[in-house]
């Protein structure tokens, strides 16, 4: 078994936040998973929690040479299922070693369960703690302490990762929280020369750049941002996009919530000039995906394209 974990455990009632514990200088880089089987054709959504395409493989190889902040990283983060974390795994490598070498390959990659995708499709659906217990622990890379018995069960009535908006929304909440405590900790030391470790040794607090790989879907509700989604595709993210926030709290944020704001970086990066949906048009966005939520959850059938999986109901 996975040896004790030293990331944060789940909230369960929300602490107050103020400026004293606001974590400065932290960045959180986003990043949608790699292509999984399941990506290739709506057909093969009946996979239960599938692996990446050698394509994916190659994309996870161009975001390791393409990303820019190996030896700032701090924190990896990854939700349980299989395609996030060998992402996570392929595309952070040289993190991922740095890191392993610093902590003794103990846990370099925190499996977070709220994190994982929205829906309750087969391929949405993660594997048995036991079963990944088995996959990743020899290696000793993945911290498997939070998966616990049940993060898996979409189907219940009253399963908090049940394809729900307000359910959602909650454990999106608490993702963002979780993601705040582990700013809080002191990371590993730098061995490296990347400006984190720069600014430690001259006296300054060291910056902290924590990578949580996610889903397309997920990215959406993390963010509170649905600019750009596609209900048709379900997310506005490719794979393997990434996008880099910093922590908003209290006055930025809602009711208190702990938020995510895009670096102005990342958002020219993206979209140039352009200004950012205004809150009612976000609000009306979350409309349509609930609208697009009860469609295809709301009666109790799971639902690839609008059609029925495996022709029967399903106590969801």
């Amino acid at each position: 078994m996975c040896p004790p974990s030293t990331h944060p455990s789940i909230p369960t009632q929300p602490t107050p936040v103020t400026t004293s514990t606001m974590p400065s200088k932290t960045y959180i880089h986003l990043v949608r998973h790699a292509q999984g089987h399941h990506n290739v054709s709506q057909a093969n959504h009946v996979f239960a929690d599938p692996l990446l395409t050698p394509l994916g493989e190659s994309q996870c190889s161009a975001l390791r040479d393409s990303f820019p902040y190996h030896d700032k990283i701090t924190h990896l983060v990854a939700s349980p299922m299989r395609r996030t974390l060998y992402t996570c795994l392929l595309s952070f490598q040289p993190a991922v070693e740095r890191l392993g070498t610093e902590k003794g390959k103990k846990g370099v990659v925190a499996a977070l369960p709220e994190v994982q995708e929205v829906s309750n499709l087969p391929c949405d659906i993660g594997s048995a703690p036991e079963k990944l217990h088995q996959e990743f622990d020899e290696g000793g890379l993945v911290d498997l302490s939070l998966v616990k018995e049940g993060w898996q069960d979409k189907h219940s009535p009253d399963s908090p990762w049940r394809p729900d908006m307000e359910k959602v929304k909650r454990r999106a909440e608490k993702a963002r929280r979780w993601l705040f405590e582990l700013a809080q900790q002191d990371p590993p030391a730098f061995t490296g020369a990347g400006a984190g470790a720069e600014s430690q040794a001259d006296g300054g607090e060291q910056e902290k750049h924590i990578v949580v790989v996610t889903h397309g879907g997920f990215l959406h509700f993390l963010t509170q941002d649905f600019d750009g989604m596609d209900l048709n595709k379900g997310t506005g993210w490719e794979n393997t996009e990434w996008r880099s926030y910093e922590f908003v709290t209290d006055a930025q944020g809602k009711n208190g919530d702990i938020g995510l704001k895009e670096t102005e970086e990342s958002w020219r990066k993206r979209k140039g000039s352009a200004k950012p949906l205004t809150e009612t048009e976000q609000e009306e966005l979350m409309a349509a995906v609930d609208e697009r939520l009860q469609q295809a959850f709301g009666d109790g059938v799971r639902r690839v394209g609008g059609k029925r999986v495996g022709g029967e109901r399903v106590d969801v």
